[in-house]
């Protein structure tokens, strides 16, 4: 349904999964970047032999049990990514205004 609603003329999405930016994590996130560069990996994590309990622990946002708090919980950012595109989208945007 969500893609049904979005603009016809949007770019492939850029997909980043937290780990690449120090957070023990997998969630997979997608941005449709207009110009903004692809986000770079800054603290690369090595990701989890699969279903050993380290990567389930890595995977719990996709085995949270329902609840009134599950959708807050799977949309939170992750502060090492937020951090990863203020710093590295900040200064593109900084060098588009000075030009």
């Amino acid at each position: 349904l969500a893609r049904d609603a979005m603009p016809t003329d949007l770019p492939a999405p850029h997909i980043v999964q937290p780990f690449w930016f120090g957070e023990p994590a997998c969630k997979a996130t997608d941005w449709y970047l207009r110009g903004l560069p692809p986000l770079r990996a800054t603290d690369k994590l090595q990701e989890p032999q699969r279903h050993s309990d380290a990567w389930r622990r890595w995977n719990r946002i996709h085995r949270m049990p329902p609840g009134p708090d599950r959708a807050r919980q799977r949309s939170r950012s992750f502060p090492g990514m937020m951090q990863a595109a203020a710093a590295q989208w900040g200064d593109s945007a900084m060098q588009q205004v000075a030009a």
